[in-house]
């Protein structure tokens, strides 16, 4: 793989992708986190209220339960009144879950005794009276919550009624220590997102904007002719899927020009012997060294002949290219035409030491009928071409699968296995025993490929068990009946 040119101009020019996508996932990812501390502030301060509610009203309730006791037991509240010391010893104890062990923070806050109060049945207030004087706070501020109150019972009977702080005015006492300590957390965390984000998209945005700089100046490169240039493709994702499409896209466009460079000079090649024998036989006749007379105007016509044949070739496979080839598709039965034209030429055959042997039945497909007999000729001439006399010519026609097959198969020589896909190249001419005549124009077995393919057929070569090539011709079959077809109109 050739190493792409970095000139000093694009190494050093920033990247429009990259800043593109540096800016999109920035964005993104600061439009997240802020959201993120948004909601869940949000969601902390409310929660952390409601929870107050539940926690203090749960312990409300299992104070006022312990009071009811105590007043059926003393009959009054007189007992608290007379020892102020009694009201903190039955909070802990009812709410503290070990005296050794008292609790701390936030939990020592909502059981502490100061933040209840006791009412009679009268709503004489018996002890934390204080509680009840609405806290000094800002006039322009909407009022302070009034303490929430749970009935004591006994027998049935309400004998007082436990005041709690609610988390409001429990909030504002402590000063919102617990959701300021939080939200600095958050506020560390949030911080520590964006920096992650910052170093994520610019990293995730350089690695990008670095191998879309590479495929850039490789596809210049392939623009300006240069068909060498290869790009990495290690990795698994989209991006090395695509570079290995560039590097088969290069390969292809490689190999098309060296074809275009081959297939250019085998014409001018193939131009130039019947042009050079023109040209020699007309200066002879010119000097005189030749006579001017039917045999030598044949030789000429022979020759004029042979390059206007060529020419016809060249000009068939270009309308095959341009898809613009001169097609009627008929209903056909291939048995016929390929009878017909193998019996019209098993007297040629026979001269030259060939037994043919014919195996077909009915197989009906589209297909224009002069165009196959033109793929028949190519055939056999290359049959009659190639193969030694004596040999052997077999030619078998079966229906399978809703396709006809035609097995045309000769005798040796045959073709070297790594030759037998470029059979069908054009010009292209094996270098052995097969090729060991000349006066072919190497076209006919490409122009037999491009009639079979512009009728929906394949032609393929393998080795034949005879000993030369056997070519394995397939066409779609008619999807209607014989009588049917033969009422389809002509396209």
């Amino acid at each position: 793989m050739l190493p792409l040119p970095n000139t000093p101009r694009d190494a050093l020019r920033p990247s429009r992708l990259s800043l593109k996508l540096f800016i999109v996932i920035l964005l993104t990812n600061v439009l997240i986190s802020g959201l993120v501390f948004l909601f869940v502030s949000r969601s902390l301060d409310q929660g952390f209220i409601s929870y107050l509610e539940r926690s203090q009203a749960t312990r409300a309730e299992t104070l006022a339960a312990a009071l009811g006791e105590q007043w059926q037991e003393r009959g009054s509240w007189q007992w608290l009144r007379d020892d102020p010391s009694a009201w903190q010893s039955l909070v802990r104890s009812q709410l503290w879950s070990s005296e050794r062990r008292p609790p701390s923070g936030l939990d020592r806050e909502l059981t502490d005794a100061g933040g209840f109060v006791l009412l009679d049945e009268l709503s004489n207030p018996v002890i934390g009276e204080p509680l009840l004087d609405p806290p000094l706070q800002d006039p322009d501020l909407p009022p302070a919550p009034e303490p929430h109150f749970v009935p004591i019972r006994s027998n049935g009977a309400t004998v007082g009624q436990l005041g709690y702080l609610p988390p409001e005015r429990l909030m504002a006492r402590m000063d919102r220590i617990f959701l300021d300590r939080q939200q600095r957390s958050l506020t560390i965390i949030i911080g520590s997102l964006f920096l992650a984000s910052l170093l994520l998209a610019g990293g995730l945005s350089w690695w990008l904007g670095r191998r879309a700089r590479t495929m850039t100046l490789a596809t210049r490169r392939l623009t300006l002719g240069d068909y060498s240039v290869r790009l990495s493709e290690r990795g698994r994702d989209e991006l090395s899927r695509l570079s290995q499409d560039f590097n088969q896209l290069a390969e292809t466009l490689d190999a098309n020009r060296r074809a275009r460079q081959r297939w250019v000079a085998d014409i001018a090649h193939e131009l130039r012997t019947p042009l050079a024998v023109l040209r020699g036989e007309i200066e002879a006749m010119q000097d005189g060294v030749r006579a001017l007379s039917i045999e030598s105007l044949g030789s000429l016509q022979q020759e004029v002949g042979q390059l206007g044949h060529l020419v016809e070739d060249l000009r068939l496979l270009a309308q095959s290219d341009a898809g613009a080839l001169d097609m009627h598709l008929i209903p056909v039965d291939l048995a016929d035409s390929l009878d017909q034209r193998l019996e019209d030429g098993r007297a040629r055959l026979e001269s030259q030491g060939f037994q043919l042997t014919l195996d077909t039945e009915s197989a009906w497909v589209r297909a224009d009928s002069q165009r196959l007999r033109q793929l028949w000729n190519n055939l056999l001439a290359n049959t009659l071409a190639y193969t030694d006399s004596p040999g052997a010519l077999r030619v078998t026609l079966r229906t399978r699968r809703q396709v006809a097959e035609v097995i045309w198969e000769d005798s040796a020589p045959g073709v070297a296995t790594a030759e037998l896909p470029r059979l069908t190249e054009r010009l292209y001419r094996v270098e052995g025993s097969r090729n060991r005549r000349s006066g072919g124009s190497g076209l006919g077995l490409s122009i037999a490929s491009a009639l079979i393919s512009a009728q929906g057929g394949t032609l393929v070569p393998s080795a034949s068990p005879l000993g030369g090539l056997r070519w394995t011709l397939t066409f779609p079959l008619a999807s209607a009946t014989r009588d049917a077809l033969a009422k389809e109109p002509t396209r």
